[in-house]
């Protein structure tokens, strides 16, 4: 129910989801401090699952960098978007499959295949069940080599509930206002799909006690979160804009803004 749901919406914003991270440069805050982290973990080379990586933004970029990439994404609307972007930027030999399947069951891969692994933007939050999430972050960690990164983005709760204050206080009103906030859960019945919203300690605990060592914590749009007409304006200064992306790649990792973020990013490598 919940996969057909998420599966369902995605199919209708496939464009918009293209769009998403480039759209303007409050939007782009997450694609960029993704990549800038990525820069700093992946190895020089190698295979990469894009896993959940939805119309291809990340498997075009990665691809684009030198490395070999497999694009892994349930919605086949997405697959079929991301293979006509591929073939555009003239992709193909670095794009070694796209391939229809979900984070909850890789068995398709076998065991340390992949010398990164990355699943951006939030795939694991529409994973619902804690059962089922607990056994995606397993696949997950199973199918990356020993030695290997491994990046989670996943969307913030405390961020949604300050979009609850800014935007739709009309939904304090209604049940599955306090549902969210006590338990991260969304079904998807209001203008966006199934979801789970984490808490940056939630998403910390699932990944401890694991076959990884965490190497930290990132909130990918810092402590701009929540101002995108201030975020906007400001780019337009080319000066300004240099001091408050350096002002922000310094910040993003304290605890405090990693907890306000709308999306939020875990790092870790396989032992």
């Amino acid at each position: 129910m919940t996969e057909m749901r998420v599966k369902g919406y995605y199919t209708e914003q496939v464009r918009k989801e293209w769009r998403r991270l480039v759209q303007d440069a409050y939007h782009r805050l997450e694609f960029q401090t993704t990549l800038h982290f990525l820069e700093k973990h992946l190895p020089p080379t190698g295979l990469i699952l894009d896993a959940g990586g939805g119309p291809g933004r990340y498997t075009i970029e990665l691809a684009t960098r030198g490395y070999d990439v497999v694009l892994l994404d349930m919605t086949p609307a997405n697959l079929a978007f991301a293979r006509r972007q591929i073939k555009r930027a003239k992709l193909q030999p670095k794009v070694v499959d796209v391939v229809e399947g979900s984070i909850v069951d890789l068995s398709r891969f076998a065991d340390n295949t992949f010398d990164a692994v990355v699943c951006l933007g939030g795939p694991l939050s529409h994973v619902l069940d804690p059962h089922d999430r607990d056994r995606a972050i397993s696949e997950l960690i199973r199918v990356a080599k020993h030695g290997s990164p491994l990046v989670v983005s996943v969307i913030g709760l405390l961020s949604l509930l300050i979009v609850e204050l800014r935007l739709f206080q009309d939904e304090l009103e209604m049940p599955h206002f306090t549902q969210i906030r006590d338990t991260g859960d969304y079904i998807g019945d209001r203008g966006f799909t199934a979801c789970h919203f984490f808490l940056p300690e939630e998403l910390h605990a699932a990944f401890a006690d694991r076959d990884v060592t965490i190497l930290g914590m990132v909130g990918l749009e810092g402590i701009s979160s929540h101002h995108p007409k201030q975020v906007n304006q400001l780019a337009k200064d080319e000066k300004r804009w240099a001091t408050w992306l350096d002002t922000h790649y310094l910040t993003c990792t304290h605890p405090s803004v990693v907890g306000i973020a709308e999306h939020i990013m875990i790092i870790c490598r396989k032992m």
